[in-house]
């Protein structure tokens, strides 16, 4: 579900930028609210958690989101921007809840040495939603804006996909109050219990948040101007409609890839795959930059096979060996998923100063630091706690 709303503004940046008029960075302002939230909640998120438990955490994030889905009515119905980016915030905040309690869950959930592959295989159901977003949204959101004949209508095509994404958040959450998880002690901080540092003073964990902030900066950035680039008439000219659909190619490559990176990292060094991937994403947002037609297309969309196994490898690489520090070292990642928020917009700056194109050279430098991270920023300095 997470994956399917955060991979809809993709299909909303352009729905949005085409009915308000919008420059590329004014329309970059959909994802620097949404990722903003991260940074805003992130912290307080990981309190909250610590207090109430991971169960209870994914509960609020799931009935806080589908607040934020539904204020999309309201936004529709006053045509206005503003209030599209607030209800984007509301519905980031309860994302970011959700990701604060059940990504580093999913890491305590067994031994350390496979976490990895763990949280490589949830994530790779979170793909799922990545996938199919673009198509669906494509369908209902931008075929509905293509047959009307208002802007007022244009804005209208987004209600009742919220408010349907609204009612299975509702539902998951009921679920999810009701199911009996596993209680995971060691990560659990008790009342009369005193912990000592902080999550801060691991290298690699500091190393791991900036790489956490590049990573979705750059798949966001790829993402959000995928649609636009496709259009341009020497890639591939393409009308937003059938655009929107090729967004599931690059969705649908991380999904795959972390099928299959969630077997490798089972046998691999995860912090090799890492660098290997990164470094094969360079090469191909250089191909991209480069060439044009068909061959700047494919090179562009196949990047989502190189990002598959890039999040939950870098969270689970950052959070090895932080023990009672875990929750706090998981808002710390959280909070670096503002990434997603700052780069795209000055991606946006880039491409209306330079062309869209010339623009794909910020997600390529972001791609050579992951690199780094993966074969030497990783390696922990600590003794496991």
């Amino acid at each position: 579900m997470w994956g399917f709303i955060t991979c809809l503004n993709d299909i909303l940046i352009p729905h949005l930028k085409a009915i308000f008029d919008l420059s590329y960075t004014q329309s970059m302002l959909v994802q620097f609210c949404f990722f903003g939230a991260y940074f805003l909640v992130s912290l307080p998120a990981g309190r909250l958690v610590k207090k109430v438990g991971y169960q209870k955490g994914i509960v609020f994030g799931l009935v806080i989101a589908a607040i934020g889905c539904l204020m999309f009515y309201p936004s529709a119905e006053y045509h206005s921007y503003n209030l599209f980016l607030s209800a984007l915030f509301v519905l980031a905040s309860g994302i970011t809840v959700l990701q604060v309690s059940a990504n580093p869950y999913v890491t305590l959930l067994g031994p350390a040495a496979s976490a990895s592959s763990r949280l490589t295989m949830t994530q790779a159901f979170n793909s799922l939603g990545t996938t199919v977003a673009p198509y669906l949204g494509a369908l209902f959101i931008l075929n509905e804006a293509a047959s009307s004949m208002t802007t007022a209508a244009s804005a209208d095509s987004v209600k009742m996909p919220y408010l349907f994404l609204t009612a299975i958040l509702l539902l998951l959450a009921a679920i999810f109050s009701y199911l009996k998880l596993p209680k995971v002690d060691s990560a659990v901080v008790f009342e009369d219990e005193k912990v000592t540092g902080s999550a801060w003073q691991y290298r690699h964990l500091v190393l791991g948040a900036l790489g956490i902030f590049v990573y979705v900066g750059a798949e966001v950035s790829i993402g959000s101007f995928l649609v636009n680039f496709l259009g341009e008439t020497d890639i591939a000219g393409l009308a937003e409609t059938e655009a929107a659909k090729y967004l599931t190619y690059y969705w649908g490559g991380a999904m795959g890839g972390r099928f299959i990176g969630a077997a490798v990292m089972q046998k691999l060094d995860a912090g090799k795959v890492l660098g290997f991937n990164a470094l094969l994403a360079v090469l191909l947002i250089a191909l991209a930059i480069l060439s044009s037609g068909a061959l700047a297309m494919w090179a562009l969309l196949l990047v989502g096979l190189c990002n598959s196994i890039m999040f939950p490898t870098i969270f689970s690489l950052a959070l090895n060996g932080l023990g009672k520090h875990t929750s706090q070292g998981a808002g710390i990642l959280c909070l670096a998923i503002v990434g997603g928020a700052i780069l795209p917009l000055l991606q946006g700056v880039l491409a209306d100063n330079l062309g869209i194109q010339l623009a794909f050279v910020l997600p390529l430098l972001c791609y050579i630091y992951i690199a780094f991270y993966g074969v030497s920023g990783s390696k922990s300095t600590h003794k496991t706690q």
